[in-house]
């Protein structure tokens, strides 16, 4: 699939923030169809990864393209496509306000009052249309049976740190999956072939595995455990309670595995469904192993969709989306408290581990999406090639002092650079530096430069990074700083004020 629409692999939430941060929310009007197209071959397949954010960046290129028809300004272009991303958001969970919290936890990095309108609608709109159009419940519907209990706090504590961790680890085996993948020296379909063989294997194996895994989950709540369990080669063991712990422990364990397999190996799809599979997986599994140690009053569907609302927290880092999922799809609004806590439980160990999402974190630290620090956000849209000024005074080393003044006389820049024959930089001059000497006749014709030079505090390469070149800046206190290349070639100067003059147009125009 990928051969087929050619440079459009990049996939998942991380393509819509490289948009939003290096292409001025500009996306390829290819995204409207290819994502609709590789996803749905991908899970139709039987790959276990979920449809939801194929349809996000589906809905953030309708609504970049959208944007761009009318010609409109980039903050307003950003604003259409994460209203693109909450409208397919919403309609594919029939969770309007679902949709606003993930475009305001994981898209929009500054957000004003009156963001929310648009983003309002937007969700409104594509929960309304999925209603009409589908007539039915979208992707997963649940009810909460039993009301909450202040007396079962303990559970919902306990399982928070569970969901924490075990998202950590879902995390960790996509990170070393992704990286197995990339280091194999074979072609996409070979890749893709290999990744075929393990899932076919897994699916076997553990047939919950397969796809999406909703149907699944709706078993745990519906108690219809059993069923699962013999649809599997477990159903050759005697049935007993330790025989299903085991069976969702191995789910557990391998679903992160499945998901990242499928994604990495070649297939399209997101994290939203394996992280809500694998949260009541494991939600119903810490109630099983509850019951089975003889505790009291153990919520079971609670746990299943609290469970949900943790793992998805925990691996997406949006605790507010994953509460708000949670309570609108299920109805489980009487169950805000314990979604509260487990998921921001789970939110704050997964922040313990890593501040920055590790699906996104070389993003990140490349520069090429944006975080919530909105200065650095901007310094990484300045470049330093665009801001070295390429005329600078030069004086060659061993000059006489006579010299420099006639560079004084014929210019207009206070600062100078001394150079050897090969081009390297030997040392600096300001007009400060040369005042002692204007008037000073019988001077000017007995020194050379190379007697009243001084070394730079700091030098900058062309390849570094803007925010690093402001803290050179702030350490150094000075306001020139000269560039040099990988040989140790002079290239020019680049100015505090020149970086200050660019990052006010940007403020200007980003804001």
């Amino acid at each position: 699939m990928l051969s087929v629409f050619k440079g459009q692999d990049r996939k998942g939430i991380g393509a819509i923030l490289h948009e939003i941060a290096r292409n001025s929310s500009i996306v390829s009007s290819v995204k409207m169809y290819s994502q609709i197209i590789q996803s749905a071959v991908t899970v139709g397949l039987g790959g276990s990864a979920g449809l939801e954010s194929p349809i996000a960046v589906t809905g953030s290129a309708i609504g970049s393209n959208f944007a761009q028809t009318y010609k409109l300004d980039y903050r307003e272009r950003t604003l259409l496509l994460a209203a693109g991303a909450t409208a397919g958001i919403a309609s594919a969970f029939n969770a309007p306000i679902a949709g606003m919290m993930f475009a305001f936890e994981i898209l929009l990095t500054g957000v004003v009052f009156s963001d929310f309108i648009p983003l309002v609608v937007a969700a409104v709109c594509g929960s309304l249309i999925s209603r009409i159009a589908l007539q039915e419940d979208v992707l997963f519907r649940f009810q909460a049976r039993e009301a909450f209990n202040y007396h079962n706090i303990i559970y919902y504590l306990l399982l928070g740190l569970l969901t924490g961790l075990y998202a950590r680890y879902f995390v960790v085996v996509s990170q070393r999956v992704e990286h197995f993948f990339h280091k194999l020296k074979f072609s996409r379909l070979q890749k893709a072939a290999i990744g075929g063989l393990i899932l076919s294997l897994l699916c076997v194996l553990f047939p919950p595995l397969f796809g999406e895994g909703y149907e699944t989950v709706k078993s745990f709540t519906n108690g219809n455990a059993e069923k699962i369990l013999h649809n599997s080669l477990f159903r050759y063991l005697d049935f007993k309670e330790w025989s299903v712990i085991i069976f969702l422990g191995l789910i557990c364990m391998l679903k992160a595995f499945a998901t990242s397999v499928t994604i990495f190996s070649g297939g399209n799809g997101g994290n939203f469904a394996p992280a809500l599979f694998a949260g009541g997986t494991l939600g119903f599994l810490f109630a099983t192993v509850c019951s089975y140690l003889g505790l009291p009053e153990v919520p079971v569907t609670n746990l299943v969709l609290v469970g949900m609302a943790g793992v998805m927290s925990g691996v997406l880092y949006a605790p507010l989306t994953a509460i708000f999922l949670i309570a609108e799809s299920s109805s489980g609004y009487d169950l805000f408290i314990p979604l509260m806590i487990v998921s921001v439980i789970a939110y704050l160990i997964a922040k313990w581990f890593s501040p920055v999402s590790p699906e996104l974190k070389k993003m990140a630290d490349d520069g090429k999406i944006f975080t919530r620090e909105h200065d650095k956000n901007l310094l990484t849209l300045l470049h330093t090639q665009d801001l070295i000024d390429r005329n600078p005074q030069i004086v060659q080393k061993g000059a006489p002092l006579i010299d420099l003044l006639e560079v004084i006389k014929n210019g207009k820049k206070n600062m100078f650079a001394v150079l050897d024959a090969e081009r390297h930089l030997v040392g600096i001059l300001t007009l400060d530096d040369m005042r002692p000497f204007l008037f000073a006749t019988d001077l000017q014709a007995s020194l050379d430069v190379s007697k009243i030079i001084r070394p730079p505090v700091a030098v900058i390469h062309p390849n570094d990074q803007m925010p690093a070149i402001i803290k050179t800046f702030d350490e150094t206190g000075a306001w020139h700083l000269p560039v040099i290349n990988d040989r140790d070639e002079f290239i020019g100067f680049i100015s505090k004020s020149a970086v200050l003059m660019n990052y006010r147009q940007l403020l200007k125009e980003y804001s």
